[in-house]
């Protein structure tokens, strides 16, 4: 899977993105703070791009895939260009779960696979910080798997290049107290140890693709 991630909650948990990186996960970035850019001009686009990629880095210990989400698949012509000049691959998705207004996993499973059945094939978009979703996706993956359907990950042949300016803004802002394993993590640790390790994926919003 494909975790597109929100730079400052990947912030208060790095343990977390580490985790889901270590499991194989590709991680990409979804913004500094979730931001509309289609409502953000020049300099205060660019901050929630580049701080996004640079609070990742920092959280994962290492570069993220150059890979980005827009937030409310708000993607205005100047911020495309900019990602174009970082080198940076924009994703979307042909099927969203809706799963942030899902409380039961086998809704959560229902909602994907009456879309898949009706479109094919498509990249997925879910959400791993709902808790139904993250306890749909063991019986979700059986059953693309049951119905033929074929999980594919995406992988860059680059890691992203982040920028020392963006980098030091974001250590700025954590001053170190956000970035360690002392906060209390039990509950959505524990969460990830129980999906199946094919089923892991963020913090931020995952994605799929599946195909047949």
């Amino acid at each position: 899977m494909t975790f597109f991630s929100i730079g400052k909650p990947a912030l208060w948990h790095p343990e977390i993105l580490k985790e889901a990186a270590a499991a194989g996960h590709t991680i990409g970035s979804h913004t500094w703070s979730h931001a509309n850019l289609g409502k953000l001009k020049g300099d205060k686009a660019t901050e929630e791009i580049e701080k996004g990629f640079s609070a990742v880095a920092l959280a994962l210990g290492a570069p993220p895939a150059p890979f980005f989400r827009f937030p409310f698949l708000s993607d205005p012509k100047e911020a495309l260009a900019y990602l174009g000049t970082r080198n940076v691959a924009i994703f979307s998705h042909d099927l969203d779960s809706f799963d942030f207004k899902i409380r039961k996993a086998e809704d959560v499973i229902k909602s994907v696979m009456g879309k898949l059945d009706k479109k094919g094939k498509g990249i997925i978009l879910m959400h791993d910080f709902q808790q139904a979703t993250a306890k749909a996706l063991p019986d979700l993956l059986e059953q693309l798997k049951a119905k033929g359907y074929k999980v594919v990950h995406t992988k860059a042949k680059t890691p992203a290049t982040t920028l020392a300016r963006w980098d030091e803004a974001v250590k700025g802002e954590v001053k170190g107290a956000a970035v360690g394993p002392d906060r209390p993590t039990s509950s959505v640790v524990r969460t990830l140890d129980e999906v199946a390790p094919a089923a892991m994926a963020k913090p931020g919003t995952p994605q799929a693709g599946a195909t047949k």
